[in-house]
């Protein structure tokens, strides 16, 4: 981790740690007690004239809003079952065509079989013709009275079936935000404190986020500001951090709240009436990219692309595909693609480093789950480096050296024309608040926007947030609300926007958090086509 600064354990004020909105978490510790003061009943900035960087945490806020209820103690029984839900064709046609829209409306019921009166379920839906390795997602539109319509577009001929899951009952949905809302964090992590310069027995404390009951060691990162705190070790002095780890998950539900984020009515098919639907040509018989080259900065489209034969159709942009490693070594040719994020970010890489023969890998004899990572081809100029991004990172024990926040990364990066960064970050940011997060994401715009100013012919590429998370630490509920303010963060800007979240909600495999290999090659294909556009 880049220039720390160490601060006394004790102190009278942290400051204003990052903006809130709807949740003040201004927490301070009393220096003659050294323990965690609950924070004040309202926001630090209420009667003060926010800054703009409120003022966009408070419209981010709303956009997030969710018509589930609020959560309280509520009987199983009156959740939504996704059995006992149904959905039937609003109405039927009796041809379909290629550019047709099919619609289904959804009934959510309880587990007594009674309809639900309040929308907030989290289901996802998609059309899909398994003979073809075809799939689109559909859209949900929630009616807030226990009714939803999905919405089909129909992209190709062919016999085509609806499929609908619940991920979340609306019940569980108010818990995952509830608990977010309540928990400075969902999870803890350990630093490992070395007597410098001396061999002899380490010793471990909890770190976080937020400062720990008790004593603290307070790290600022000189670049961004981001705060870390680990609980003071008994011997050892705040300078005497070495190493850091994924520490323990909190218990954060009690048994009878689990029973709402069960196996049994999580991430489960919906049943149904509509049959396999035939759909015809038409004017064409798939429907096609648009024409133009895949360029920083596209408006998104609706749906983004769709799956024929295992390869993902893009609608925003002329994509195209690498089926061989020297059509991805020639578009990579002396490029220095520097890759920060999490290990979903990670698979791109050993993807390349395995697609391509000729690209080594080169032992930095680091820990390999967060990095760096490097590869070179040098008979072609092609330099690919992976690491992780920052604190807080769940990972294996590592070097705190060796983190670097992303915005850090990018000032540290002259750019040009044959430099490529590409970035993701989410995955690690489901067990804290979202205003942790949109903070994060408004250092890193400032240095993306930074690097495109000084260096205007820089390639830059977001990749999204994908789908696979299935518990209260990491649930694709909390998953897609991450991935909304990371889409409206960067909205507007000259980024290419990879979209992993569309291209893993769809698919026929299941989901998984780290993608399967047939996914990872089609969100590589969509960034190397960023990369390398042609008509």
């Amino acid at each position: 981790m880049a220039s720390w600064g160490l601060r006394p354990a004790a102190f009278l004020s942290l400051g204003l740690i990052f903006m809130v909105g709807m949740v003040c978490r201004f927490l301070s510790i009393q220096q003659s007690r050294g323990k965690v003061l609950p924070p004040p009943p309202l926001p630090a900035w209420s009667h003060q004239t926010p800054s703009p960087e409120a003022e966009e945490l408070r419209a981010l806020l709303l956009q997030l809003e969710w018509p589930a209820p609020p959560w309280t103690e509520r009987a199983f029984h009156h959740s939504t079952s996704p059995q006992k839900s149904h959905y039937k064709l609003s109405h039927s046609q009796h041809n379909y065509t290629v550019g047709d829209t099919l619609l289904v409306r959804l009934e959510a019921r309880d587990h007594s079989g009674q309809p639900k009166r309040y929308g907030g379920d989290f289901f996802r839906a998609k059309v899909h013709s398994p003979e073809l390795k075809a799939s689109v997602a559909g859209t949900v539109q929630d009616h807030s009275n226990g009714t939803y319509t999905l919405a089909f577009p129909l992209l190709w001929a062919g016999t085509v079936q609806v499929s609908v899951r619940l991920i979340h009952s609306s019940e569980a949905v108010a818990l995952l935000r509830h608990i977010r809302h309540s928990q400075p964090s969902t999870v803890a992590f350990w630093g490992y404190y070395e007597k410098p310069g001396q061999p002899g027995p380490e010793e471990r404390t909890e770190c976080n986020v937020h400062p720990l009951p008790g004593l603290n060691c307070q790290y600022v990162d000189a670049g961004t500001g981001e705060r870390w705190f680990c609980a003071q070790p008994e011997h050892l002095p705040c300078g005497a951090l070495v190493h850091h780890s994924a520490g323990r998950y909190k218990e954060v539900v009690s048994k009878t709240e689990s029973t709402f984020l069960g196996g049994a009515v999580t991430d489960q098919t919906v049943p149904g009436n509509v049959s396999v639907i035939r759909v015809l040509p038409g004017p064409q018989r798939m429907a096609h990219s648009p024409p133009h080259l895949c360029r920083p900065g596209l408006a998104p489209a609706h749906p983004p692309g769709f799956y024929y034969r295992d390869v993902w159709m893009s609608l925003e942009c002329s994509s195209h595909t690498f089926p061989t490693p020297d059509l991805a070594l020639d578009c990579l040719r002396g490029k220095i693609v520097h890759m920060i994020g999490d290990s979903t970010l990670r698979q791109w890489w050993e993807f390349l480093v395995a697609f391509i023969p000729s690209l080594k890998h080169l032992d930095l004899h680091v820990t390999y789950q967060s990095g760096p990572l490097l590869a070179v081809e040098p008979a072609q100029g092609l330099v690919l480096w992976w690491r992780a991004h920052g604190l807080p990172l769940r990972t294996l024990k590592t070097k705190v050296a060796d983190l670097h926040y992303v915005a850090n990364e990018l000032n540290a990066l002259g750019g040009g024309p044959d430099v490529v960064v590409v970035f993701t970050l989410w995955a690690h940011f489901t067990t804290f608040p979202v205003e942790l997060y949109a903070h994060r994401l408004h250092r890193v715009r400032q240095a993306v926007a930074q690097l495109l100013a000084r260096s205007p012919f820089t390639t830059v590429v977001l990749k999204t947030a994908n789908t696979g998370y299935k518990s209260v630490y990491g649930s694709d509920w909390l998953s897609m609300q991450l991935d909304s303010i990371l889409r409206a963060m960067f909205a507007g800007m000259p980024v290419a926007i990879v979209d992993a979240w569309a291209m893993t909600t769809c698919h026929y495999l299941p989901d998984n958090i780290h993608p399967g290999k047939v996914v990872v090659r089609n969100e590589v294909d969509a960034f190397l086509s960023y990369v390398c556009p042609k008509d």
